[in-house]
């Protein structure tokens, strides 16, 4: 297992800046979040920057993830809109063009994965109306994603319309392509399996291709520094561990920006006897 960290955490920092604390910690991968500030996919110079980014990802032994869950980079005014469920079908083309172009930033810095999530609904047609949306729009962004070699996370979020293992078992299915893996989350499992975190991990041991770790505690989805909350993280990154799973596992802290290298080191010392 690469533990790392997810730009997201770093908000203030330059992308640049942010791989090199990263990396001085001693995280062995990075999520990069594309945004406004970082590998932003519509800016000027993106693919010089794509280059910059791919050198230093090899000259710091940072396996790369792209992640697409940036708040506000595809609408100013609607936090995480548009996705592959809207009304719209244009706007659903504006999700897909998205992804595509960030499947397109993973083939380039040499990224496995490129991880995403449903979105939340903004009508309510039924179940199945709405699992067609995304079907039909996973199945576009599958083809783009064989054909770059890389794989889709397909992460279950508390309060999107996909929300748990059940409902991503549903969609899989129906999706139906090899380039559908998983993203786990292991606070979002903590909150939406009976089973819990751990079980879950060793359930789906077979699909996960990418790892969102930070402290969580129930009832609430709020992403807490991992020695915060009731989730056993260090227990969490035992069973992964155990597993054998030998890919990307980071800290998703974003709203700990204000204080990252300082975050980011505490939460690998946490991690760290774990990784013995």
């Amino acid at each position: 297992m690469r533990l790392g960290y997810n730009t997201n955490g770093f908000a203030h920092h330059r992308l640049p800046d942010a791989l090199a604390v990263i990396a001085e910690v001693g995280y062995r991968s990075v999520a990069i979040t594309l945004d406004v500030h970082h590998l932003d996919p519509f800016a000027p110079g993106h693919a010089a920057e794509l280059r910059e980014v791919a050198a230093a990802c090899r000259d710091l032994d940072l396996v790369p993830v792209i992640e697409t869950g940036a708040r506000f980079l595809l609408d100013p005014r609607r936090k995480h809109r548009p996705t592959l469920l809207s009304e719209d079908p244009a706007e659903r083309a504006v999700r897909v063009d998205f992804l595509g172009r960030a499947i397109a930033a993973a083939a380039a810095i040499g990224a496995p994965v490129v991880s995403l999530w449903s979105g939340a609904a903004d009508d309510a047609p039924g179940q199945d109306a709405l699992d067609a949306r995304l079907a039909d729009g996973l199945r576009a962004v599958c083809g783009r994603a064989r054909d770059a070699g890389v794989v889709v996370g397909f992460e279950p979020e508390p309060g999107m319309y996909v929300e748990d293992m059940a409902a991503f078992a549903r969609i899989r299915a129906r999706v139906d392509d090899p380039a559908l893996r998983l993203t786990l989350d292991v606070g979002h499992a903590h909150l939406t399996e009976a089973a819990g975190a751990d079980a879950t991990v060793r359930a789906w041991a077979d699909d996960i291709v990418n790892v969102h770790v930070e402290g969580m505690r129930r009832p609430d989805h709020d992403h807490l520094v991992p020695w915060d909350g009731d989730l056993d993280v260090v227990g969490v990154v035992r069973a992964l561990r155990a597993t054998g799973y030998a890919g990307p596992a980071t800290f998703e802290l974003s709203r700990h920006s204000h204080d990252a290298a300082r975050i980011a080191r505490r939460a690998f010392e946490f991690v760290a006897p774990a990784l013995a």
